[in-house]
């Protein structure tokens, strides 16, 4: 054995040379910091498996057992009680059993107990007090199936867990930093906890994810059963009250109002968004108002805020417990499973415990019944020894005792013998029967539990929902949430400069040209008059390249801003034109849009945000015998390439310069926008359902189901937190039909409008609370069918068909519209639209014949009129 290991285990050795002293404390770390891990994490930080309860919390628990007498209690005195099992300060009592609290789960409180959603402190533990819940009561103790050790000092028995027989590490969540390893499971909703307890149970599977109190919106499709390396992230529940007001009425967990708040101001300061001012009105529930300033976009805000600032968060939970003490890492599934295992093992034990006492009483209650009714008190009257009255009785019973079930005792008969006069002399012999007869009734209802022990433990479950669930719905949306692109949302809030023929770009550059706002977390791309491109990150100053021709703010993936470009490959080379898109790069790598020649000049460039293809003339040098110096060409003959194509000749001989000629129109195909119903929003990446194909001016129709008609041009920032029930391509002469309930006259209208103001909102129903839309579509010739009410005494009136282009014409947007019956009606249901009938066009072109030959005929006779008309009039002057 070396020295090293030698002194490893022995203890610490003091040396003294020179009158200095040199401890090796090799073997104290190794075994010190050990013990103090272990203890950190088995007696601190980790909850255990059997129960969910870290050991202070279990402690809590206890007292308030202890205490209980179903009268509140000063959280100061159950603190005080808790110190005789837990070797800590009160401050650390109090604060975890003011964590437990505000869970509203296993502890009734009164006084201020804080407020999760402020960060508001409970206030001290001498003003407030505590009591045990109901639930709390019915799932966690059970004393006579629970095991018990000695406190730390030895003058306490603590139980070394409590018979919890539910899920509750996983309702109530857990958090805590050990030595080594921490634990981070995340609060879950109380009535599905139940349900995916029923179907293991059943054999059936399960999945879980979080729910917390605060509410707010989650994307859990990243979870992973809260093992590590998942991960969750929740949203404020932002919604839009006018154009100018946000109103936060959620938040995400772990936040509270004010850590939000200093968020939102802080991305305001560093002019990621702009705020005009917040207002916090959290009371009982969460309301931050936040005001816009004008000419802001509230749907880009909001995407701001979740990108910005703490409206969204993330959470990687790490799930960690203690089993057979030791740490395990399993998923919030195994931990259902273990823990509905253990209850139902809780469950038997009981059963079995409760059917061990039953049958006790049914011994007592039947040798009782034997020793009055048989008169065998009097077998003892003439005895002067305690071993002869114990005899006399024994001898007494045993002619009557062979039905029952276990054998007579010497503590039975004690029993008997202690049995007063009293209760012989009033004994009724039916009731004693009839207690007999309903002990056997529970007895073998037992038996029936522990037979059918699965059903037992569904049934206890279902009890639980039953009597705990209501209240307890699940707070937190789950919705897959859309990626926000940070550089789509910010606001731009400093400006570029470019100074062209030295190569710089810049904010710091105001002497020099103005280009854009920008943010400072925007990418800049440049083309330089070389042929080179380069696109770099927003700075103060930085070096592209002299002579800079173009400069604008990148947009990655960016297929719709087309560039148009003239070009000389190289010093003497021919002269090229191209089309290209630059969806994607290396940020500040120096490219070159030609084929990299030295010399290389462009001669024509323009950046087209959706695709424009002009017309330029080119005029050329005049070299030698060329007889055509000036010609047009047009881009829109040009394909669209990529960046590395070389692309088409203009010319063999040298130009002189390229000028613009005419404006051009897009030449890209109409957008394809599909909406996506899961994430609610808009996108060009097929998912969904097809709206249609938009153009540059082309909008999208969005009726709600309170009336409200609206026309938006489409964006895919764009927010839809409303439920819509039309939502379509707009054509503007296309009549929309609608069915609505009048409230104040409660008979159905119908009517045909137009949307007259695209940029206004406009409702189509009456202001009364009652009135509701019940159809619209945007069919040209809709038919509607009406199912009448049976009435009594009466026979059923036939279903009608109505053509809703004949039943009304089209009117303004404000009309009534007119009664579609006075009868009642049951049900209303749109049919299959009429086909509007499309005219041959053969037909159509003999028509316009014959429309071109009369009018011909007309100008002719016309023509003659006219002569004749002259020549009357020339003769009348002859």
């Amino acid at each position: 054995m070396s020295e090293d290991q030698e002194n490893n285990n022995q203890e610490p050795i003091e040396e003294h040379t020179n009158q200095e002293v040199i401890t090796r404390i090799t073997g104290m770390y190794k075994d010190w910091f050990l013990d103090y891990a272990s203890y950190v994490i088995l007696e601190r930080a980790v909850p255990a498996i059997e129960d969910g309860f870290k050991p202070v919390h279990r402690r809590i628990m206890q007292s308030m057992k202890d205490l209980d007498d179903g009268r509140y209690n000063k959280v100061a005195n159950i603190v005080g009680h808790t110190m005789q099992y837990h070797p800590h300060g009160d401050a650390s009592i109090g604060d975890a059993m003011v964590q437990v609290g505000q869970k509203e789960l296993l502890i009734d409180t009164q006084g201020n107990w804080g407020n999760i959603l402020t960060g508001d402190r409970a206030a001290a533990p001498r003003y407030i007090e505590a009591r045990l819940s109901k639930f709390a009561l019915e799932v966690v103790y059970s004393p006579k199936v629970t095991e018990g050790q000695a406190s730390y000092d030895g003058r306490k028995k603590e139980p070394i867990n409590l018979p919890v027989k539910f899920p509750l590490l996983l309702a109530q969540g857990a958090e805590g930093i050990a030595v080594g390893l921490s634990t981070k499971i995340l609060p879950h909703n109380f009535n599905e906890l139940i349900d995916a307890s029923i179907k293991h149970l059943q054999g059936k599977r399960f999945k879980l994810v979080p729910d917390f109190a605060t509410a707010g919106i989650m994307d859990a499709s990243n979870y992973n059963d809260g093992l590590r390396g998942g991960k969750i992230r929740v949203r404020a529940k932002i919604s839009q009250q006018d154009k100018n007001t946000l109103v936060i009425t959620e938040i995400p967990f772990s936040t509270t109002t004010s850590s939000l708040i200093d968020s939102v101001i802080k991305a305001n300061e560093k002019g990621k968004i702009k705020v005009k001012h917040i207002e916090d009105n959290t009371a009982e529930n969460v309301e931050i108002v936040i005001h816009l300033p004008n000419n802001i976009s509230p749907d880009k805000t909001i995407d701001a805020l979740y990108a910005f600032t703490n409206c969204e968060i993330s959470i990687s939970p790490l799930s960690c417990v203690i089993i057979d003490h030791k740490p395990h890492f399993i998923g919030v599934s195994e931990i259902l499973r273990l823990s509905t295992d253990h209850t139902v093992k809780l469950l038997k034990s009981e059963l079995e415990i409760k059917l061990d006492e039953l049958q006790e009483q049914w011994h007592f209650s039947s040798l009782e019944r034997i020793f009055i009714e048989k008169r065998i008190y009097r077998d003892i009257e003439e005895e002067e020894t305690w071993e002869g009255v114990i005899k006399a009785i024994d001898e007494g019973l045993k002619p009557h005792i062979t039905h029952l079930k276990r054998a007579v005792t010497e503590e039975d008969i004690t029993r008997l013998t202690e049995i007063r006069i009293k209760r012989i002399s009033k004994f009724d012999l039916d009731k004693a029967q009839q207690k007999i007869e309903a002990l056997e009734d529970e007895i073998a209802q037992v038996k029936h539990h522990l037979e059918h022990l699965i059903e037992f433990a569904i049934a206890y479950f279902e009890k639980l929902k039953k009597d705990y669930g209501q209240g307890r719905e699940r707070k937190t949306e789950i919705r897959l949430f859309e990626d926000i692109e940070a550089t789509k949302v910010v606001i731009r809030n400093t400006k570029l400069y470019v100074n062209r023929k030295e190569g710089f770009i810049g904010t710091a550059l105001k002497k020099d040209e103005y280009v854009t706002d920008c943010s400072d977390i925007d990418d800049i791309i440049c083309f330089m008059q070389d042929g080179t491109m380069m696109v770099t990150k927003v700075d103060t100053k930085t070096f592209v390249g002299k002579n800079i021709i173009h400069v604008a703010v990148f947009k990655k993936k960016d297929k719709r801003t087309i560039y148009n470009l003239i070009y000389r490959d190289g010093s003497k080379g021919n002269t090229y034109i191209k089309r290209f898109a630059v969806t994607s790069i290396t940020r500040d790598r120096e490219y070159s849009i030609g084929k990299g020649e030295k010399g290389t000049k462009v001669f024509y460039f323009s950046a087209n945000p959706n695709g424009e293809a002009e017309k330029v003339t080119v005029y050329l040098r005049q070299i030698g015998s060329i007889k055509k110096l000036k010609f047009e060409v047009d881009f829109a003959d040009q394909l669209i390439k990529g960046r590395g194509a070389k692309g088409n000749i203009v010319s063999k001989h040298p130009v002189k310069k390229v000028e613009l000629k005419e404006e051009g129109v897009s030449t890209l195909k109409p957008r394809k926008i599909w909406f996506d119903d899961v994430v609610q929003r808009l996108n060009v990446d097929g998912r969904g359902d097809l709206l249609g194909e938009f153009k540059g001016e082309d909008r999208i129709l969005l009726v709600t189901q309170d009336g409200i008609v609206k026309t938006i041009i489409p964006e895919l920032t764009t927010r839809f937190d409303e439920n819509y029930v039309l939502m379509e391509k707009w054509n503007p002469k296309q009549p929309i039909s609608a069915v609505y309930w009048e409230g104040e006259r409660e008979r159905y209208y119908v009517k045909r409008f137009l949307v007259e103001h695209p940029d206004k909102e406009e409702v189509i129903i009456t202001d009364h609370p009652k009135s509701q839309l019940e159809l619209i579509t945007t069919d040209s010739i809709p038919v509607l069918e009406i199912v009448y009410r049976k009435q009594r005494n009466k026979e059923q009136k036939p279903n009608e068909e109505v053509n809703l282009e004949e039943f009304i014409s089209v009117k303004g947007i404000k009309a009534q519209g007119n009664q579609l019956t006075t009868e009642k009606v049951t049900q209303l249901n749109l049919l299959e639209p009429i086909i509007p009938e499309v005219p041959d066009p053969e037909e159509e072109e003999e028509e316009s014949q014959n429309e071109e030959t009369t009018s011909e005929e007309k100008e002719q006779n016309n023509s003659s009129e006219n002569d004749n008309n002259s020549k009357s009039q020339g003769s009348l002057f002859d």
